[in-house]
């Protein structure tokens, strides 16, 4: 399996619709505060972070696998689909638990760079905060 293989699974996992039930919720504000902070965010997280990744070509297939099973809430499956072990909220966090496998596959790779008088946490949250800025770098790098 390739690294653009991986990608494309995480991105059709993502794109699923969420679970969302309006009638759930009997409020229009409290389910579109959910929709944007467990839905619409995340998404834009996943593709921000989908750059990244691709763009690292040291990054490679194995990291990502290994990224992938370090979340304990997703694994690859010999067909190339994604399998999620839900939460408490599973309909709600399977975007949160792609973005994680992405950053940590960017945490593992960017430790290998840290320098010696800088922690690999100091470094890592700096890097992400410089790529991504503080919203995104505080919700998956700290």
């Amino acid at each position: 399996m390739t690294k653009q293989n991986i990608i494309a699974s995480l991105a059709r996992f993502v794109d699923q619709r969420p679970g969302l039930n309006f009638a759930d919720y009997g409020d229009r504000d409290l389910y579109q505060r959910d929709y944007r902070q467990h839905c619409a965010k995340p998404k834009a997280d996943f593709m921000k972070l989908v750059i990244a990744v691709d763009w690292h070509d040291s990054l490679t297939a194995d990291d990502l696998l290994q990224a992938i099973r370090q979340t304990n809430r997703l694994d690859m499956l010999d067909d190339g689909s994604i399998d999620y072990t839900p939460g408490q909220m599973g309909a709600l966090e399977y975007r949160h638990a792609a973005c994680n496998a992405l950053s940590r596959a960017l945490w593992n790779h960017w430790g290998q760079d840290t320098p010696e008088n800088v922690t690999p946490r100091e470094y890592i949250t700096r890097t992400a905060k410089g790529q991504f800025g503080r919203g995104l770098a505080a919700r998956h790098f700290d």
